[in-house]
């Protein structure tokens, strides 16, 4: 007879499965009882760092689109934009439940009253079970967390907030254009609000000058806050960025694929064991990717992060300082 499998001997109390962490696959299947489409959008925003207000350029790593290549063109609308994306990803899997999502640039980085018929309008389209807006805590002024938090009583909200490091000296290098402690105010903004908006934090492994210890201190802080999610990105070097540019004076050596399993298997052990895990590597436009090479093959790379926590006896919220 075998004996009991790995998901068997997983302690991880937030998996039906092997993964030692709580993924976005458990959430979405606890939460809307299964698999969601989530729909990348593209509003035409900029962003404070691009346009002038806090600097120009945006951020060195940052592509035209603003996190938004994988969206149809701005020049469709919204509706557009939804139904073609929908149509595309039904030939892969079920869009009975979607989750449409401004995705590209600081999409609350307008007046409220453009914001609020996009928003709206994207929770009137067809299917939509929730809504996802990804920005900056420094772009979330008092009457547009007060509509989110309106928002966040009618659907599932999540406002995706990139922080990407917690070390100021990291932000200026990268010009973020915010510091720390605008990140903190800007969180707390949303979380006194309403409990009900689901704040996702960003951060960016394998920025320029950090160290391992760099990105596990930035990993215990935002731990300290709780979020409901956290996404982890591999730094991707794109061509036509400010990166690119360091990259190839040989100023930038992107992460080796081991080291970079290893910090995420560690920065795991950090987070509180609620949080949801959006996703532990990121994705960079197959035909603009400079480097790393070996991030192309994303499902190897999760794989070993999976191995390594199993071989190490690790999981999520194993050394989390607040466990309950």
């Amino acid at each position: 007879m075998p004996g009991p499998s790995q998901k068997d001997r997983n302690p991880y109390p937030y998996s039906d499965s092997n993964k030692r962490y709580h993924t976005y696959d458990y959430y979405l299947k606890t939460t809307f009882g299964g698999k969601c489409a989530k729909i990348p959008l593209d509003a035409g925003f900029t962003c404070p760092n691009i346009d002038g207000r806090c600097g120009r350029g945006g951020c060195i790593y940052c592509s035209g689109r603003g996190s938004g290549d994988f969206a149809q063109p701005a020049t469709m609308s919204i509706e557009e934009q939804y139904r073609l994306t929908r149509a595309q990803l039904s030939s892969k899997w079920s869009v009975e439940r979607c989750i449409p999502y401004f995705q590209a640039h600081t999409n609350t980085y307008a007046p409220l009253s453009l914001l609020r018929p996009l928003y709206e309008a994207a929770l009137a389209l067809p299917g939509a079970v929730g809504l996802n807006i990804a920005t900056r805590a420094d772009c979330l002024p008092s009457d547009v967390v007060a509509y989110l938090a309106e928002l966040s009583a009618r659907t599932v909200l999540t406002v995706e907030l990139g922080l990407q490091s917690a070390h100021d000296r990291t932000a200026q290098l990268i010009n973020r254009g915010h510091t720390w402690a605008n990140f903190c105010q800007g969180y707390e903004a949303l979380r006194m609000a309403s409990d009900k908006i689901q704040i996702c934090v960003h951060l960016i492994f394998g920025l320029p000058g950090e160290s391992d210890a760099d990105m596990l201190e930035t990993v215990r802080r935002v731990a300290a806050l709780r979020p409901h999610q956290v996404k982890i990105h591999l730094l991707h070097v794109i061509r036509g960025t400010a990166l690119a540019a360091m990259y190839e004076r040989g100023e930038y050596t992107p992460m080796a694929r081991e080291r970079y399993i290893e910090v995420v298997a560690r920065a795991l052990t950090l987070l509180p064991p609620e949080t949801v895990i959006g996703r532990l590597t990121g994705d960079g436009m197959a035909d603009d990717l400079l480097a790393p090479d070996w991030s192309r093959r994303k499902v190897s790379v999760l794989n070993d992060i999976d191995k390594l926590l199993y071989e190490r006896n690790w999981y999520q919220g194993l050394y989390h300082r607040d466990k309950k």
